[in-house]
């Protein structure tokens, strides 16, 4: 395995974690390293539906974040990932608390890896699992001012 750049870590978080999406979603990439990464989500009235719970989305949001994350690593300085599909189960219904996902790749690839990921709510109950199969697409790299790998 290559030697990650620390600076393109912090670099990669500092990016993700200002990006609107993960900003709308009160969501930050809390750490990420060779197949695994942790994303966080403080839930809040907007991400309540009609019934007083967090939102399936909501999950879906974070096991996607958190595949996708846990993923992206291993693959070259100048490929990006897309999540090709999406397979999760909703465990524990969730009020508005802190929810934890943990992404894991299970099988990595050159081409297509699959990950999975646990949601923990506030409590460490398990909330939610699924699972993802990543597609590395070359060519299509996130910009950034640190190298990716040191050597």
């Amino acid at each position: 395995m290559r030697k990650i750049n620390p600076a393109y870590i912090e670099e990669l978080k500092q990016t993700i974690n200002a990006s609107p999406y993960p900003a709308h979603m009160s969501m930050q990439l809390e750490s990420v390293d060779y197949d695994k990464a942790e994303v966080v989500l403080d839930t809040g009235r907007q991400h309540l539906q009609p019934f007083g719970i967090v939102h399936g989305g909501v999950f879906a949001t974070l096991i996607d974040t958190a595949t996708f994350w846990a993923g992206f690593l291993r693959i070259p300085e100048d490929a990006g990932l897309v999540n090709v599909d999406l397979k999760l189960n909703y465990l524990k219904s969730v009020t508005d608390q802190k929810l934890r996902a943990f992404g894991l790749v299970l099988r990595p690839g050159r081409t297509v890896s699959y990950a999975e990921a646990k949601v923990y709510d506030a409590s460490g109950d398990l909330v939610a699992h699924g699972t993802s199969s990543l597609l590395v697409l070359p060519g299509k790299g996130l910009p950034s001012k640190a190298k990716k790998f040191l050597d």
